[in-house]
C-alpha cells in the first residue's frame, strides 16, 4: 500500500507559488512603468501644443517685464494667420540659436510707416495705449506676403522689424496667452482690444 504525504506535498505546491512580497514588487514595477510611460506622452503632448518661455530683456514693457515666463500656444496659428495685435513667439531671422517675443503689427500687404512719434498702417494711424513711449526713429516699410512687421511695445530700446527687417511668417513658434510666473504676475495676455481699430 502506497502513501502519500500530503505535508510535503503542501510545502511542494506552496513553495511553487510567488509569495506575497514578490508580488508587491512586481505590481510596483508595473505601476511605475505606467506612470513613466504615461508621463513621456504628457510631456510629448504639451510640448507639441505648447511652449514656455523666459521672457528676456525689456523690450516689451509694459506689457512683459524681464524674467517672466510665458505660456505660447503652438497650435494658434495652424489654420489661421498672425493678426496685428498679436503678441508672438517667434525664431530670430538673425540667428536660430534664440526666439524672441514681439507684438505683430504690420501684416502682408500692409506699407507700415513710423513718423512722428506714430506707427501708420497704410496711412492711418495705429493707437497704441500699450507702449512704454512713442517710437524716436522713422522709416517706412512694405511688408511683403509670407512676411511680418513686428515691433516691441518698448519701442526705443527693442531689437525688431525696425533694426533688423521684416518676420518671415515661417519663424513663428505660436501665440503667447498667459503669464504664470512669477505667480503675482499671473494673468492672460490681451492680444485683441490692446491694439485699436483705426482712427
Amino acid at each position: 500500500m502506497n502513501f502519500v504525504n500530503t505535508e510535503n506535498e503542501d510545502e511542494a505546491l506552496g513553495s511553487s507559488e510567488p509569495s506575497e512580497e514578490s508580488k508587491s514588487i512586481k505590481q510596483f514595477l508595473v505601476d511605475l512603468l505606467e506612470t513613466v510611460v504615461l508621463a513621456a506622452i504628457l510631456f510629448i503632448v504639451i510640448n507639441t501644443v505648447s511652449a514656455r518661455v523666459k521672457v528676456d530683456g525689456t523690450s516689451m514693457i509694459p506689457t512683459l517685464s524681464d524674467n517672466e515666463y510665458v505660456l505660447v500656444n503652438r497650435l494658434a496659428y495652424r489654420n489661421k494667420a498672425p493678426d496685428r495685435g498679436d503678441i508672438i513667439v517667434f525664431e530670430s531671422p538673425q540667428s536660430s540659436q534664440f526666439d524672441l517675443i514681439k507684438r505683430v503689427i504690420g501684416l502682408p500687404g500692409n506699407v507700415v510707416k513710423v513718423i512722428d512719434g506714430v506707427v501708420q498702417i497704410d496711412g492711418e494711424t495705429l493707437k497704441e495705449p500699450y507702449i512704454a513711449a512713442a517710437p524716436t526713429y522713422n522709416g517706412e516699410w512694405i511688408v511683403p506676403a509670407g512676411h511680418l512687421y513686428v515691433l516691441g511695445d518698448n519701442r526705443n530700446d527693442s531689437s525688431d522689424s525696425h533694426t533688423w527687417g521684416l518676420l518671415p511668417v515661417e519663424n513663428v513658434i505660436g501665440k503667447a496667452i498667459l503669464i504664470y510666473w512669477p505667480l503675482p504676475d499671473w494673468t492672460l495676455i490681451n492680444h485683441v482690444e490692446s491694439v485699436s481699430a483705426f482712427r
